[in-house]
């Protein structure tokens, strides 16, 4: 397989941080991109000493203009095309019906969903000069299943497991695959703050989701998986 040119978004951390890594460890060419500068420097740093090359990107998904010039920055790292774009950035909070804050449900839905949207519009170009090309939109059980407390949170998940289908209905012709990734609760910052009574020792690790995305992009056997569902072994 030839260097593989990859652009993740919610790259500085958890789960995005594990994908990329997990494609560093590929000798890779890796754009992270997410809002912090310090922490998507620490990671750049991680791919280089794992054997990929890394670049950062600031990006803030509900910004157009910053989603537009982030993609370019990574397209002249990558010396244009781009093979793999994983849509990670993404928000979880929970609220009953009766208290959700409108303002909140706007957040979850530009961060989760509209977010992909604006990433996919700057850099499908760039993809379709790709080689091996793949898209991966993180979503979650959440986009599968309802839970009490998370009628936004799953709005923007299923919403996003429309896109997926409907994006690779589209894109099928110009040899692109889409592919929907549903983990389980992962032990990340996400859950940081969040009320509720939470076992992490129990849940995925971000590795786990990271390795799933790998072996779908890069083994035969899942040429024609859409979905992939990342939970716990046993």
């Amino acid at each position: 397989m030839s260097e593989i040119r990859v652009l993740v978004t919610g790259g500085s951390r958890g789960i995005g941080r594990a994908i990329a890594l997990r494609f560093a460890k590929e000798g890779a060419k890796v754009v992270v991109a997410a809002r912090n500068s310090e922490q998507l420097d620490a990671v750049v740093q991680e791919i280089n000493a794992a054997g990929g090359q890394g670049h950062a990107a600031q990006m803030n998904v509900q910004d157009h203009g910053s989603v537009e010039a982030a993609v370019w920055r990574a397209t002249e790292f990558t010396g244009g095309p781009l093979d793999v774009i994983v849509n990670n950035a993404g928000i979880f909070a929970q609220a009953a019906l009766e208290d959700q804050d409108i303002a909140e449900w706007d957040r979850m839905i530009a961060i989760n969903l509209t977010g992909p949207f604006w990433v996919m519009s700057e850099a499908i170009h760039a993809l379709e000069e790709g080689e091996k090309k793949h898209v991966f939109n993180i979503s979650s059980i959440a986009g599968k299943q309802g839970f009490p407390k998370n009628a936004a949170y799953s709005a923007s998940k299923y919403g996003l497991r429309g896109f997926s289908d409907a994006l690779r209905e589209e894109l099928r012709d110009k040899g692109i695959r889409v592919t929907t990734v549903y983990p389980t609760a992962t032990d990340t910052t996400i859950f940081d703050g969040v009320p509720g009574d939470w076992d992490r020792s129990t849940m995925l690790k971000p590795e786990d989701v990271a390795e799933a995305v790998w072996q779908a992009y890069a083994s035969p056997e899942s040429e024609d998986v859409a979905d992939v569902d990342v939970a716990p072994a046993g």
